[in-house]
């Protein structure tokens, strides 16, 4: 199998904090370093969120736009992705930084549970995240924690509120949301092939569950996520050491599959992004 694997870094998300693993990254200039090192390790797009001093998480543009600024600055040609979530503010909070044109930026199209939580993505916020990506040239990565979110994707697709080709994650292992069952992954797969054939799509796994996901997503044609966000360990005993040793895990499994690292050029190519 020849076709690249685009690697993503989830660097920091919005619920790891310091006291889980000291190599999560906080600050600005913590993100920076840490998105740089997973660069040269094989990453090509940066998941981001950003977060206060006292840890929490947030929608602040005026952090993405240094983040986004640091990131380019050291990272050349390197995707910036920001996040949307429902973690980092309310309603129209949430696309606040969208204006700053980022590659991407991650969309939920539907609501879910989550372990404490529903995660609530009404379609008029859905609806309004899209327009925003469409107005600012930002590919939407649709996380998809639900086989229903794959089918809405399709149809936003094909009646012109996301532009083709899609990026479909499927994000497994969240309590309550979808498991990480093989049988499952596989259908969901067939599933996106089937209704929208010219779609791209990646596999992130949660907790434990990272190292398979990435497996699978690897072995079976596709793109992976990894990083801290979604996992703290390399395993039960031992913490992560970085976002970058993430990345090399994600890489050897490239190699044991016979699958090139993509590059950022190729990464934006297969993604239909604008030019760096």
């Amino acid at each position: 199998m020849t076709k690249p694997c685009i690697i993503c870094v989830a660097i920091t998300g919005s619920v790891p904090r310091k006291e889980d693993n000291p190599a999560v990254p906080i600050t600005i200039d913590e993100q920076v370093e840490s998105v740089h090192a997973a660069f040269e390790a094989g990453a090509s797009i940066a998941h981001c969120h950003v977060r206060k001093d006292d840890q929490t998480p947030t929608s602040d543009p005026e952090k993405f736009a240094r983040l986004m600024e640091g990131i380019q600055k050291h990272c050349t040609g390197m995707i910036v992705q920001l996040s949307t979530g429902g973690r980092s503010g309310a309603g129209t909070e949430r696309g606040g930084m969208l204006p700053l044109r980022p590659d991407m930026a991650s969309l939920s199209v539907g609501s879910n549970n989550f372990p404490t939580r529903v995660y609530e993505n009404p379609p008029d916020l859905v609806d309004w995240l899209a327009s925003e990506m469409l107005s600012y040239d930002v590919k939407p990565e649709i996380e998809a924690f639900d086989l229903s979110h794959i089918f809405q994707a399709a149809r936003m697709s094909e009646d012109g509120r996301i532009a083709k080709p899609l990026y479909v994650q499927f994000v497994m292992g969240v309590k309550n949301a979808m498991p990480a069952d093989k049988p499952s992954f596989d259908f969901f797969i067939e599933t996106l092939k089937r209704i929208a054939p010219d779609a791209e799509w990646c596999g992130a796994g949660i907790g434990p569950n990272q190292i398979r996901v990435n497996e699978w997503s690897i072995a079976a044609g596709g793109h992976t996520r990894t990083g801290l966000e979604d996992n703290v360990r390399l395993d039960r005993e031992t913490l992560a050491p970085s976002n970058a040793a993430l990345v090399e895990r994600a890489v050897k499994l490239c190699e044991k599959y016979e699958r090139p690292v993509a590059t950022w050029a190729e990464a934006r190519d297969m993604l239909g992004l604008r030019a760096a």
